[in-house]
């Protein structure tokens, strides 16, 4: 089984929230966590509040829906932040003018597996697409060549 759990809308840049995820990817949830503890970044909170979510998550199934799961062999299988909406601002400058800079928002998501006692995953996916081996085709779009300029005095 997979577990996710993720925050939209965190105001912070993606690019420093990955290199926080960075830290995590494939590890074990408790070194993890254990990991964000440790890490001198603001983000790491953030980041391990949501890795919480994912094993309680993954906790809620286990004893809820009957789901049998092994907490201690959880590890960080997915670990993404993607961007959000933008903010843009305006800072004044000298002399009556005007700065944009942007504000960035990431999307954080956390997705945990389990793993096997030999090491690897052991994962089940619920639905998957039989191949027909054929593809839709799909039709071209015929383009119209683009008009040329009329001449001034010009006569045909």
């Amino acid at each position: 089984m997979e577990f996710r759990a993720q925050a939209r809308y965190m105001r912070v840049s993606p690019q420093k929230a990955r290199l926080v995820l960075n830290l995590i990817k494939g590890r074990r949830v408790e070194d993890a966590l254990n990991t964000l503890t440790f890490t001198n970044k603001r983000d790491a909170a953030t980041i391990h509040k949501l890795l919480r979510s994912a094993v309680e998550n993954a906790n809620y199934l286990s004893s809820e829906k009957g789901v049998d799961v092994d907490i201690d062999s959880l590890y960080v299988k997915r670990a993404v932040a993607n961007d959000g909406p933008r903010l843009k601002r305006i800072r004044p400058a000298p002399m009556g003018r005007a700065f944009r800079y942007v504000r960035r928002i990431a999307h954080i998501e956390i997705e945990l597996a389990e793993r096997g006692k030999s090491g690897e995953s052991v994962a089940t996916v619920v639905a998957r697409e039989k191949a027909t081996g054929k593809t839709p085709a799909r039709g071209k779009a015929k383009r119209k060549a683009p008009a040329g300029k009329k001449k001034v005095g010009a006569r045909k």
